[in-house]
């Protein structure tokens, strides 16, 4: 059977390699979503890079502009630069479904050259059969990592994190230092009376002190 498989090994192989590909496409893209939906469930303790970054941005965009009215156009531009090694998500989307229409392609090819030389249907019906199992193969491992679900799980988790934890953080933390700032100055101009007073006491001392000598020596 192995044998009749591999009778055209310039068209088989090349089949089995680009439906291989086309299905490794697919699953990086699920472990990918899945590692970065699993960090967005705690993303305030997150060691993922692309996050980190993402919070410092928004963070940096919030002091400039005094917060950001439009939080899920900004997860939007985050995801559509969200990449794999390199490569952006949407290119390895791509990727995978035309390695997988050129494995077809080529898996025609072999089996027309087969027909053109006039071999037995025994020796031509793999190319099919390869051809209908790396279809099903890629439509059941796309329904199975389901991205497009993944892919709202993760913008609405990070939606959810700027706008109702982080956002509120930063507003509460300018509050803070407002009200810091204006503890720190109203506490310099309540020592500054104070000093002055302490001053005037001073000098009222002395000149009671200066009362009294004069007295002891009109006194004598």
């Amino acid at each position: 059977m192995i044998h009749i498989i591999f009778y055209h090994p310039g068209f088989m192989i090349p089949v089995l390699v680009l439906l291989s590909l086309s299905i490794i496409c697919q699953i990086s893209i699920g472990v990918l979503y899945h590692k970065l939906i699993r960090e967005t469930e705690n993303m305030s303790t997150t060691k993922n890079k692309s996050l980190q970054q993402l919070k410092l941005k928004f963070s940096s965009c919030s002091k400039l502009h005094d917060g950001i009215s439009n939080v899920p156009v900004f997860v939007d531009k985050y995801m559509h630069r969200i990449t794999f090694h390199k490569i952006s998500i949407s290119t390895l989307k791509h990727l995978s479904g035309q390695l997988v229409l050129l494995a077809i392609l080529v898996a025609g090819i072999g089996a027309c050259t087969g027909i053109i030389r006039g071999e037995s249907f025994l020796y031509i019906v793999p190319f099919y059969i390869i051809s209908f199992l790396g279809l099903y193969s890629y439509f059941a491992i796309s329904s199975f990592i389901d991205i497009s679900d993944k892919t709202n799980i993760l913008r609405t988790n990070l939606i959810d994190y700027l706008e109702n934890h982080l956002a509120n953080r930063l507003e509460q933390t300018a509050l803070d230092m407002k009200l810091i700032k204006n503890e720190d100055s109203s506490s310099e101009d309540e020592k500054s009376p104070n000093n002055s007073d302490d001053n005037s006491n001073f000098s009222y001392k002395e000149a009671k002190e200066l009362e009294t000598l004069l007295k002891e020596f009109l006194a004598e």
